[in-house]
C-alpha cells in the first residue's frame, strides 16, 4: 500500500496572535519524515509584499512558497486590500489544475486581519484574535486562548503558547520563528 506525501511529512506548528494592537505570527522550526527529525530550523513565517503582511505556512514546503509567490503577486495586484488578494488566491487554488494539487495551509496577517487559506477555497477570519494550524496547532491555539486574558502581549503570548505546543506535540520545536505588525503604525 502506498502511503501519500502528507501522511509522510510532519512538523509545523503556526499560531496568530492579535492582541492589544499587534498582530504576531509564530512557527516552529522542525521538519520530519516519519519518526526523523531532519531539519530543526526551517523558516516557515515570513513577511511577504512590502512587509506590510506576514504569513505563515503548514504543508510541503515547496507547495507554499508557490502559494506565497502567489499571494505577493495578488497583493500587487490589490494593494493594501489582503482579503481580495486571498480570496482571489483562494479562487485560483480551487480551480487551477495545478495548484489543486499543492498541499498547505496559510495564515496571513496585516495591520486590520488575520486570514487563514485552505486549498478547500476557505479564506476564514479566525475569532478571538487566535489561530493555529499544522500538527501542533491545536496545542498553540488552546495556550494561547488560555493565556488571552493575561498581561502579556500578543508576541509574548504567542512565543510562551509555541513553548507549550512543543512540549506537547513531537513534530513541533522551540525553534520558533516570530513576526508581528503594529496596528498603530
Amino acid at each position: 500500500m502506498q502511503t501519500q506525501q502528507s501522511e509522510l511529512w510532519h512538523g509545523t506548528t503556526i499560531l496568530t496572535v492579535r492582541k492589544g494592537g499587534v498582530v504576531a505570527i509564530g512557527g516552529d522550526g522542525q521538519v520530519s519524515i516519519g519518526q526523523t527529525i531532519v531539519k530543526s530550523n526551517a523558516k516557515k513565517v515570513r513577511r511577504l509584499g512590502k512587509g506590510d503582511v506576514i504569513g505563515g505556512f503548514a504543508g510541503a514546503t515547496a507547495d507554499a512558497f508557490t502559494l506565497f509567490e502567489r499571494l505577493e503577486s495578488k497583493l500587487e495586484q490589490y494593494p493594501a486590500q489582503l482579503t481580495r488578494a486571498c480570496v482571489e488566491l483562494a479562487k485560483d487554488w480551487r480551480t487551477d489544475r495545478y495548484l489543486r494539487r499543492l498541499e498547505a495551509m496559510m495564515i496571513v496577517a496585516d495591520r486590520e486581519r488575520t486570514l487563514v487559506l485552505t486549498g478547500t477555497g476557505d479564506v476564514l477570519e479566525p475569532e478571538a484574535g487566535v489561530m493555529g494550524i499544522g500538527s501542533g496547532g491545536n496545542y498553540a491555539l488552546a495556550a494561547a486562548k488560555a493565556l488571552m486574558d493575561s498581561a502579556l502581549g500578543a508576541e509574548e503570548v504567542a512565543r510562551k503558547a509555541m513553548a507549550i505546543a512543543a512540549e506537547i506535540c513531537v513534530y513541533t520545536n522551540t525553534n520558533i520563528v516570530l513576526e508581528a505588525l503594529d496596528s498603530s503604525k
